[in-house]
């Protein structure tokens, strides 16, 4: 036997007491035994000149690193779309059979972790990459080859990058918490520290995992289903978790979703959800994709996870529109991957329901980046405070008015934190794109030059900015120019800028297209506003109280009187030709911009689509176009040029 093939029997001897000592967590030798082999193969490698492509001696990690290089990803990273709700489930689902009532499902596990990408060529492991942007993310290649259940050699031989969870289970942060001079509070901080620490040795400490789910480029290998993808993974020695169902309906969705729900308390790893993707991978490519994420997938998210704390304190903040809503203080506890030190109340009514009082315990809910909620009472403090509600606005000290649960200061022209709430939304990008009229500048005009409302910044000259502290020509001219600037906006933006409670920038947008300009909105009925969709009764009443007021008509009319102009959306004509039809757009166009050729087809009543699919019409093509004419040509989809769209709009 020569040296190589000693040491290759040393690794083979070596890979399976590692899978016994991390994966089974069930040692055949003791260390001494394990150090003794691991040792030999240490020697006969320095002796030699050479590591084998599998040699666990790769994993320990070398010297500290100075910092992350950046790498680029052969294809962009997708997000998921995520709901909680079995219904909003279900309406995905019907979505999806529309293309195929044949189509089959597949649901796997929604692993908590930090997600990396893994490349190889000729079998051997090659780099590892964090997600970072979607496009860019941080060479952690050194990090991950610590982990043991990430193969450094594997039987597939082309070039191949897989996509994975890096995970930390609950017994692996046991095991490092008994030693670890400073403990770490949860599994999910446990891996995310591990893959960024410069120091691999470090990350080798927390004995880490990987779990693969998806293949993002295989060299001249095609898939027919996510089986077949699974099976691949499972084929080149990725672990995959021990979860994988295809089913072919809704109720066997849900109960698969049910079961995993049912089970995750007891798993050794952290999931938050289950993935829920059509499995049959044609069928993927007509339903496609948007700019964030496959619509073809959706992650079924679990309830948030709930931690007790302390409620500290309770404070009360005024918001522009006046509403005040009391905000919990507590005790900082790590919650869902964050450090959590406020939360929400919602109103006073609320706080009675769930019994909760200052210096008592409570539960805390965060779901996502939302701001987390108070839940209710978990243990009552010795000397445990009633929250009083207020009587008087907190900024103000006017007295305040009770409009059903809700607490509102109506002193809207004098309370400060209302007045900077206002202008601080209507300076908004989505709103005027006020450029320079930051939180801190507003706070100034304020205080020094009386502005109080919205139509006031316009009635402001560049003299007036070089009263104030540090505005000198050049920044007061600057700010003047944005604001002379802001006069020309859209209707849906200068709608969404006026700041009515709960109503958004898409709900702005569906409330210009449907009255076409300001009076007709300034004059809308209730009955119309809950024919739009996505407007339910307290957005409508919102919306009629707002337009009703007449403060609000003597500030609307203000803005129009000092040179705001609004720019209605073009009416839509339904008669055209290709009213209904659905534009997928491709290649560059000879004298109109994707932008120009998008509001041409959406004036005509037509739709525009990001990607292609059986229910595309018509591909708008021109110069070098992209992957998207491939796949319409081999759809059989109409091709029109540029003249051709314009013909076809032409009267007669």
């Amino acid at each position: 036997m020569n040296k190589t093939e000693q040491m290759q029997k040393l690794i083979d001897e070596i890979l399976v007491h590692n899978h016994n000592y991390y994966d089974l967590d069930s040692p055949t030798i003791s260390d001494s035994e394990y150090d003794k082999l691991y040792y030999q193969l240490v020697d006969l490698e320095k002796e030699t000149g050479v590591v084998l492509p599998s040699s666990p001696t790769l994993r320990v990690g070398g010297e500290v690193l100075e910092g992350f290089q950046k790498k680029e990803h052969p294809k962009k990273l997708y997000s998921l779309n995520k709901v909680r709700d079995e219904e909003d489930l279900k309406s995905w689902m019907s979505d999806m059979a529309s293309y195929n009532p044949k189509m089959t499902f597949s649901v796997e596990y929604k692993f908590d972790g930090l997600h990396l990408v893994i490349e190889y060529d000729k079998g051997h492991f090659v780099s590892a990459t964090t997600r970072g942007n979607g496009y860019v993310g941080e060479d952690v290649s050194e990090q991950v080859k610590t982990i043991r259940s990430v193969p450094l050699e594997i039987p597939f031989k082309k070039h191949l990058f897989v996509e994975g969870e890096g995970m930390m289970t609950n017994h692996a942060l046991k095991i490092y918490n008994r030693t670890a001079e400073e403990k770490l509070k949860n599994a999910r901080n446990g891996v995310a520290g591990a893959i960024r620490n410069l120091d691999p040795k470090e990350t080798a400490k927390r004995r880490l995992d990987f779990f693969c789910y998806a293949v993002l480029q295989a060299e001249g290998k095609t898939f027919a289903s996510q089986q077949e993808l699974h099976e691949f993974l499972i084929a080149n020695g990725f672990e995959v978790g021990d979860y994988f169902k295809i089913v072919a309906t809704k109720d066997e969705v849900l109960n698969e979703i049910h079961s995993i729900d049912a089970r995750k308390n007891n798993l050794d790893i952290l999931i938050d959800g289950a993935v829920v993707s059509i499995n049959e991978m044609a069928y993927r490519e007509d339903i496609g994709w948007t700019t964030k994420f496959p619509k073809w997938a959706i992650a079924f998210k679990f309830e948030a996870q709930e931690v007790s704390t302390l409620l500290k304190d309770v404070i009360w903040q005024v918001g522009r529109t006046g509403k005040v809503t009391p905000i919990a203080v507590l005790e900082p506890v790590e919650l869902a991957g964050a450090t959590v030190q406020k939360a929400t109340l919602n109103n006073y009514d609320d706080i009675l329901r769930k019994r909760v009082s200052i210096g008592s315990r409570v539960f805390v809910r965060r779901s996502n980046e939302v701001i987390p909620e108070v839940l209710g009472l978990a243990e009552e403090g010795k000397n445990a405070k009633k929250i009083e509600e207020p009587k008087f606005c907190p900024c103000c000290k006017c007295p305040l008015v009770k409009k059903g649960p809700l607490l509102y200061c109506i002193n809207h022209d004098n309370c400060f934190d209302q007045i900077e709430g206002r202008l601080t939304h209507f300076a908004t990008r989505d709103a005027m794109n006020i450029d320079g009229l930051s939180e801190k500048t507003i706070t100034t005009l304020i205080n020094n030059l009386n502005v109080h409302h919205p139509s006031d910044l316009y009635n402001l000259s560049p003299q007036d900015f070089l009263k104030l502290e540090k505005f000198k020509e050049k920044k007061s001219g600057n700010l003047h120019s944005s604001i002379e600037k802001s006069k020309n906006r859209e209707l849906f933006r200068f709608i969404y800028a006026l700041g009515i409670s709960e109503v958004g920038i898409k709900t702005a947008r569906d409330l210009a297209n449907r009255y076409g300009n300001l009076d007709n909105f300034m004059n809308c009925k209730f009955q119309e506003l809950e024919l739009i969709p996505d407007i339910g009764p307290t957005i409508a009443k919102n919306i009629i109280e707002f337009v009703r007021d007449e403060d609000n008509k003597a500030e609307v009319k203000r803005l129009l009187e000092r040179g705001v102009n609004i720019i209605n959306p073009k009416e839509r004509d339904f008669s055209s030709p290709i009213a209904g039809k659905k534009f997928v757009l491709t290649g560059t166009l000879p004298t109109m911009s994707r932008n120009e050729a998008t509001d041409l087809i959406l004036e005509n009543g037509g739709e525009v689509s990001g990607s292609v699919s059986q229910k595309t019409d018509f591909i708008l093509l021109g110069e070098n176009p992209g992957s998207k004419f491939d796949k319409a040509k081999k759809l059989g989809i109409n091709m029109i040029s540029e003249e051709e769209l314009k013909n076809m709009l032409k009267k007669d």
